[in-house]
């Protein structure tokens, strides 16, 4: 299973963060119970939102599908508790501000819905039976993505995928949840690294951990090497996780421009996703909870928890034993790449890798009122993708929309590296975020636009008419 690593390689940009993983690495995952009433939205991936498969009044279990989508990149969603439907309404996303949602009030019996029973040994199974197992268990990307699995695991037949990386570089800020399943399941994870590299047919699996994981990487060295694994160890830095950083510093590939990691016949996974695989194939439960951590000076007792997803972000940190003063701002996620939320009402959901609390101290971030620019170039030297980000932040303030797309706005992964070195504080991330929204929303019209005027061409020739101009 060995392939020839590129350790080290000099890779671009980049930058070091304080780490602050002291809060929560020591603290062992533990289990809690869901919320009274739990709120799972419909679109807790990347794709289709998901249909309701239950209605107000229905009866529900543990592991009932309550969401589910015929197309091809969704994920269904399931219960995570027994009880009944309470309402089926709009309510309020830790990303998407109000989304459809099941609303389930929790019996607190736990009961298992009938339907959940383990697939069968994986080992027995095709390709193809293995990537729709992965999909009826709703899996999506746990890393913070939420990317469905099974589509990720079903690259065009033209990309022989050879190499499959576990991602357990956990490179973002506070965050220890898949540091905790590394010295908690490490069985558990190579299980699920055997069972993609099956699916995509690849030869080679690798386990990345940073270097500041001296734990971890002996842990994982210790059963990986029984099982003809290669655990590489990498450098810190900031956003070494990323999955096209992850392949140029381990294999020296450089995944192309607004291409995939696929198109260098490698795929990544988290280390998360691939202990929610195994656990499916071994047990029949589909994703229903997830490992969060949950952090920072103003949580009480900062934990690795494991939750229910649909639980409340007010119950998780009641959980922790609440706050012992009160936080400035709350983050779904980490430091660089984490939301910030307005209200705790919100759900934990798939992509819920950790809640971070920050005091009034530590949140402390001027934003000018209009971008100003010194010229320093420290936000091109951070990049790690090559961009030119006060560029694009200028450009997107000022809607220079050809401009953005010249620049290549679709390759920045908004990892945040710039905002956190400009010495002027300027939103550059926000910025970035706000160009790529505008320019989606403005393609999504053109193409409508097209397809009323095929439409209309089609309808003309029909009628044998010619509208000139059209």
């Amino acid at each position: 299973m060995g392939v020839a690593l590129s350790l080290f390689s000099k890779v671009r940009g980049g930058v070091h963060p304080p780490g602050y993983k002291s809060f929560t690495e020591d603290k062992a995952i533990r289990e809690i119970k869901a919320s009274s009433t739990i709120f799972m939205p419909l679109q807790q991936h990347v794709g289709t939102q998901c249909a309701p498969r239950v209605k107000k009044g229905d009866e529900v279990r543990v592991g009932t599908v309550i969401g589910d989508s015929e197309a091809y990149v969704s994920a269904p969603i399931h219960s995570s508790v027994s009880g009944k439907v309470i309402q089926v309404a709009p309510h309020v996303h830790p990303t998407f501000g109000d989304v459809l949602s099941v609303l389930i009030e929790n019996d607190e019996k736990y009961e298992i819905d009938p339907s959940v029973k383990a697939p069968g040994t994986w080992k027995d199974m095709d390709a193809g039976e293995l990537r729709r197992g992965i999909r009826k268990a709703g899996i999506v990307g746990l890393g913070g993505a939420a990317f469905p699995t099974h589509v990720k695991l079903n690259p065009p037949r033209e990309f022989a995928i050879d190499t499959v990386i576990l991602n357990a570089v956990e490179c973002e800020p506070y965050l220890t949840s898949d540091y905790r399943l590394l010295l908690e399941q490490p069985e558990s994870l190579l299980e699920g690294l055997r069972i993609i590299m099956k699916v995509v047919g690849a030869a080679a699996g690798i386990i990345a951990i940073e270097d500041n994981k001296p734990e971890a990487l002996k842990k994982m060295r210790e059963v990986a090497s029984a099982n003809g694994f290669q655990v590489a160890s990498l450098k810190t830095r900031y956003p070494q996780g990323a999955e096209k950083i992850l392949i140029r510093s381990l294999l020296g590939r450089r995944v192309p421009e607004g291409g995939l990691p696929m198109h260098v016949g490698v795929i990544v996974n988290n280390v998360g996703t691939a202990h929610a695989i195994a656990n499916y194939f071994s047990t029949g439960m589909p994703l229903i909870k997830r490992v969060v951590t949950v952090t920072g000076s103003p949580v009480s007792n900062p934990s690795n928890l494991m939750v229910p997803l649909g639980t409340t972000f007010e119950n998780v940190i009641e959980a922790c034993g609440g706050f012992k003063q009160e936080p400035n701002k709350v983050i779904m996620g980490g430091p660089m790449m984490g939301l910030a939320q307005f209200t705790l009402d919100v759900p934990v959901i798939k992509a819920t890798s950790g809640i971070l609390a920050l005091s009034a101290a530590e949140a402390k971030y001027s934003v000018p009122t209009e971008p100003v620019c010194i010229r320093c170039a420290r936000c091109v030297d951070s990049c790690p993708m090559g961009l030119n980000p006060s560029y694009l932040a200028a450009y997107a303030y000022h809607e220079k929309w050809e401009e953005l797309e010249r620049l290549r706005i679709d390759d920045c992964m908004e990892c945040g590296c710039c905002t956190y070195g400009c010495p002027t504080k300027n939103p550059i991330v926000q910025l970035v975020k706000m160009g790529k929204v505008e320019m989606a929303r403005r393609k999504a019209r053109d193409e409508k636009t097209e397809e009323e005027l095929a439409s209309l061409k089609d309808k003309d020739k029909d009628k044998g008419g010619d509208r000139a101009g059209v």
